[in-house]
C-alpha cells in the first residue's frame, strides 16, 4: 500500500480560524488527503484533557498543522505501530481579563494560538495495556478507521525517538542532532515519567531522560541553549545535553525564514537523587534541619550563575531598562489583580516594591543582567544523597526551559540573576506550609538566610544587599503564584498569599530571608 502523503514531513502553513466557527480544521494546501480534519474532533477533545495543555478553561476554536511527518510507517495492516510526529497549532479565545502589554505573546485583537508537539502511535487494534493512552479513531482521510493513541505510552515507539537519536540525520522538517563524543546504547528500555506539567520525559534505562517539549515555538530553547552552553565551560551541576532535535518551521511571507523549533533534549539521567522539593518535606517531617542543605545549594546556584556568565554575554540595567522591568511588574500585578480579587487590598503597596526600584533607576543605580535558570524552584535542584536533611551528596541543577507560560524571547532575554533567587526564597516558604511546621515562616527564614549566605560565599555577592531589587523579584514571584495557584490549585492559594500579605507590609524595601 502506498504511503500516506503526509509521510515524509509535509509543511502546512499555519492559518487563521474565525473563532466564532466551533472547532474544525484549518483547510491547508496539501493538507495530506484531510489529515487535520479527520483528526481535528478527536484533538478538539483530546488535547486539552492533557497535564501540559496551557489553554486550561477556554474552547478551541481552530486548528492548523504547521507539519506532519512520519516517523514510521503508518500503513493499515502492518505488523508493527506506526509513529505520526505532528505540530499543530490550537486557536483559543484570549484568556479572561487579559491585559495586552508586557509578555504579551499575541497581537491585541488577534485570537490566541500556541503550536503544540503531539506524537500519535497508529494501530489497527490497541493492545489493552495501552488503552489509557487512547486518543481516539478518525473518520475519514489517511488514517481511516484505524486507532490512535499517545505514542509515548508504547515502549517500542519510545524506542524508537531514542534510536533516531543515535543516528543524527534529518527526516522532513525534523534533524536529529547528538553530540559527537557521546555515546548512547543501542537498547535501553524506556518508561514515560508520569509527574511531568508543562512537558513529557521518558526515562532510559537509569541512563538517559528525554525531555520532549510540548508547547513550542521559533527559537532555541534555553533548556537546550543554556546547558550546552554550560557544558562548554566545564560546568558539572548541570548535565550535558547528549542528544536533541528540532523542526524547521514553514517560512512565513517574503521575510527570514524564522529559527527552529527545539523539540526535545536528551541529557543524562541523575539516577538515585532525589529533589530538593522532597528533601526538604522529608526534613520537616522528621524536623531535621536543612540549613546545611540550604546553605550548599546557594553555593551551587551560585556556581551556575557565574559560569553562565562566563560562557554568554551579559549587559547593563540602566535607568530606561530599570524603568521597564518595573512597568512590566506593574502590569502583570495589574493583570493578576483583575483575576484575583484577594489581590485588591494590597495592590498599592506591592505597588510600592516596583516603584522602589525604578526610583533607584532614576537616581542612577544599574545592575548586572545575564542569562538565568529563570524558574529556579526546589524541584529544579537534585541532590546525589537522599538523606533527611539533604546532608552530604552533591547538587545539580536541572531544567533551564523558564516559566513557560512566558514567551521564548522574553526567557532568553538577559536578566538579573536575582530572579533566580526570589525564586527559591519563595520555595523555601512553599515547602515550610506545605510541610506543616509549627512555625512556617521561622524555618522559611533560617533556611532562606543559610541560602543566601551559601551563595554569597560562592559568588562574593550577598543578595540581601540589595534589598529593594530582593523585593520588587520576590513580590513579582509571589505575584506570579497568586494568579497560578487561583486558577489551578486554589487549596493552596493561602501560601502566596501570606507571601503578598508580608511583603505589602514591608516599607523599609528589606525582604526577610
Amino acid at each position: 500500500m502506498p504511503e500516506a502523503p503526509f509521510s515524509r514531513g509535509v509543511h502546512h502553513p499555519p492559518t487563521a480560524v474565525p473563532r466564532a466557527q466551533p472547532p474544525s480544521a484549518t483547510a491547508a494546501p496539501g493538507d495530506g488527503g484531510g489529515l487535520l480534519a479527520s483528526l481535528a474532533p478527536l484533538l478538539a477533545e483530546w488535547l486539552p484533557r492533557q497535564r501540559w495543555f496551557a489553554g486550561k478553561g477556554r474552547p478551541v476554536t481552530g486548528f492548523a498543522l504547521v507539519s506532519a511527518t512520519e516517523l514510521l510507517p503508518c500503513a493499515a495492516g502492518g505488523a508493527t505501530p506506526g509513529l505520526l510526529h505532528l505540530l499543530i497549532r490550537a486557536q483559543q479565545p484570549e484568556p479572561p481579563g487579559h491585559r495586552h502589554g508586557f509578555g504579551c505573546g499575541h497581537r491585541r485583537g488577534a485570537a490566541a494560538s500556541d503550536c503544540y508537539q503531539i506524537l500519535l502511535g497508529v494501530r489497527s487494534v490497541l493492545p489493552p495495556p495501552l488503552a489509557p493512552a487512547l486518543v481516539g479513531r478518525p473518520e475519514g482521510g489517511p488514517l481511516d478507521g484505524r486507532t490512535l493513541y499517545e505514542a509515548l505510552s508504547d515502549p517500542r515507539l519510545a524506542a524508537l525517538l531514542l534510536e533516531r537519536l543515535r543516528v543524527p540525520g534529518r527526516l522532513g522538517p525534523l534533524r536529529f542532532v547528538r553530540e559527537p563524543a557521546t555515546a548512547i546504547p543501542s537498547v535501553l528500555a524506556p518508561r514515560l515519567m508520569t509527574a511531568e506539567q508543562s512537558n513529557s520525559s521518558v526515562v532510559y534505562g537509569d541512563t538517559f531522560i528525554l525531555k520532549l517539549f510540548r508547547r513550542v515555538s521559533p527559537g532555541t530553547n534555553p533548556d537546550l541553549e543554556l546547558p550546552l552552553a554550560l557544558a562548554r565551560t566545564d560546568c558539572a551541576r548541570v548535565p550535558a545535553p547528549a542528544a536533541w532535535f528540532e523542526a524547521a518551521p514553514p517560512a512565513e511571507g517574503a521575510g527570514p525564514r524564522p529559527e527552529p523549533f527545539t523539540l526535545g533534549v536528551l541529557q543524562p539521567y541523575l539516577a538515585g537523587s532525589a529533589d530538593g522539593w522532597r528533601l526538604a518535606l522529608d526534613a520537616l517531617a522528621v524536623r531535621a534541619d536543612f540549613t546545611d542543605a540550604a546553605r550548599a545549594l546557594g553555593h551551587a546556584t551560585a556556581e551556575v550563575h557565574l559560569a553562565m556568565a562566563r560562557a554568554l554575554p551579559t549587559s547593563v540595567l540602566r535607568r530606561r531598562q530599570i524603568e521597564h522591568l518595573a512597568a512590566a511588574m506593574s502590569e502583570r500585578l495589574d493583570s493578576a489583580a483583575a483575576a484575583v480579587p484577594a489581590l485588591q487590598p494590597y495592590r498599592a503597596a506591592l505597588h510600592n516594591a516596583y516603584e522602589d526600584l525604578a526610583a533607584l533607576g532614576r537616581a542612577g543605580r544599574t545592575w548586572c543582567a545575564q542569562r538565568i535558570h529563570g524558574d529556579l524552584h526546589l524541584g529544579q535542584a537534585l541532590l546525589t544523597a537522599a538523606a533527611p536533611g539533604g546532608g552530604g551528596g552533591r547538587w545539580s541543577l536541572i531544567d533551564f526551559e523558564g516559566e513557560p507560560s512566558r514567551p521564548l524571547t522574553e526567557r532568553r532575554r538577559p536578566q538579573p540573576p536575582v530572579r533566580d533567587i526570589a525564586g527559591m526564597l519563595r520555595s523555601f516558604d512553599y515547602a515550610a506550609a506545605v510541610g506543616r511546621h509549627e512555625n512556617p515562616q521561622e524555618w522559611a527564614g533560617r533556611t532562606r538566610a543559610a541560602y543566601c549566605a551559601g551563595y554569597a560565599e560562592a559568588s562574593g555577592s550577598d543578595p540581601r544587599d540589595e534589598p529593594e531589587l530582593l523585593r520588587a523579584h520576590e513580590t513579582d514571584k509571589a505575584v506570579y503564584e497568586v494568579l497560578y495557584e487561583a486558577r489551578h490549585r486554589p487549596d493552596w492559594l493561602s501560601v502566596p498569599m501570606s507571601a503578598i500579605r508580608r511583603l505589602a507590609a514591608d516599607t523599609s524595601g528589606r525582604t526577610s530571608p
